[in-house]
């Protein structure tokens, strides 16, 4: 099996000092996202609209506006957001953005989607995170109403409009990849260790699952079953929906487990910060030597995952070229 590899691109919003320590990180940025073009992957970027500590030790850049500005520097990848939280937007502004944004790359956007976590996202934008999924689900069905509809008119619990076009609409509606899956558990935030069925219905309608990484290797892969026994369960195919995974990475070729994992902690303890334990990022995240990371890459594939999107802690470019060394080829052997 074929795996396509993407990159979550680093648009970290790390503090910095002074325009021209700006113009440096935009600077990096940008040969980032070029060298992810001639190395042949997809771009993918993060949505958070705060710093969510619960599991990061950062923000990020807004990622429909990362999104356009690769989409000026590249012709061939894909761009991707993983995974855009939609409760956080209105659906009519968003069809606008990403009809842009579709017309500006030519149809490259896939459309990555999810209901988000972090409870004070919501609050500031005027929900709740207990309305979280159903308004994740009015959200897809609006939006794509709206980018395929003339005059079109939406009644919902929480969003509604009449006669609204959107124009021009984009050629091509974008794939709709929807994440969703059990992570380990907090007890600060609202986490289950498992998949509600309102979850696998809402992957039943996508065209692809993408899993995310908050669980450990065995809850992914019981997720992966559990989403095929319910497509099975409401007379669907069984591979329907495929199957990506999303996951952060930091390659230290040639290097032990042990070296490997004491030379990408100061990176790990940036991007997640201290909430968990350098053991729990451990098991969720592809952290250690290339031989370990590659065995959970491969057994993930051997399950029937055919793309990975992979972030790398750094913005280094030699991470790169590492995974187009290291992971690309044996990924696919």
């Amino acid at each position: 099996m074929t795996v396509k590899i993407g990159i979550w691109v680093p648009s970290y919003a790390w503090n910095v000092d002074g325009p021209e320590a700006q113009r440096d990180r935009i600077d990096r940025l940008r040969r980032y996202i070029t060298h992810c073009e001639e190395l042949g992957f997809d771009i993918w970027d993060i949505d958070h609209l705060l710093t969510a500590p619960g599991l990061y030790g950062n923000a990020w850049l807004e990622p429909l506006s990362v999104l356009t500005y690769a989409a000026a520097l590249t012709e061939q990848a894909l761009l991707g957001t993983g995974i855009l939280v939609l409760p956080l937007r209105n659906p009519v502004l968003l069809a606008k953005e990403i009809a842009t944004l579709q017309q500006l790359s030519n149809d490259r956007y896939i459309f990555g989607v999810g209901p988000g976590w972090y409870p004070q996202e919501f609050e500031v934008t005027g929900s709740h995170i207990s309305e979280r999924g159903a308004r994740t689900d009015e959200m897809i069905e609006a939006i794509r109403l709206l980018l395929t509809t003339d005059n079109a008119s939406f009644s919902g619990r929480f969003y509604s409009f009449e006669n609204v076009t959107i124009d021009p609409r984009p050629v091509r509606f974008p794939e709709i990849w929807v994440s969703g899956g059990s992570r380990v558990p907090d007890p600060n935030y609202h986490d289950r260790d498992y998949m509600p069925k309102s979850v696998l219905n809402r992957i039943a309608k996508a065209d692809t699952w993408l899993s995310r990484c908050s669980g450990t290797q065995d809850l992914l892969i019981r997720d992966w079953a559990t989403v095929q026994d319910h497509l099975e369960s409401i007379g669907k195919p069984r591979d329907v929906v495929r199957f990506a995974h999303c996951n952060f990475i930091q390659m230290s070729p040639g290097k032990t487990r042990a070296q490997a994992l004491a030379e990408q902690y100061q990176s790990a303890l940036r991007a997640f910060g201290d909430h968990r334990t350098y053991e729990h990022l451990q098991e969720c995240y592809l952290l250690g030597d290339t031989d370990y990371q590659l065995g959970r890459l491969t057994e993930l594939r051997d399950h029937g995952m055919d793309y990975v999107v992979l972030g790398p802690l750094t913005d280094d470019l030699d991470q790169l070229d590492a995974i187009k060394e290291h992971i690309e080829p044996e990924l696919n052997r």
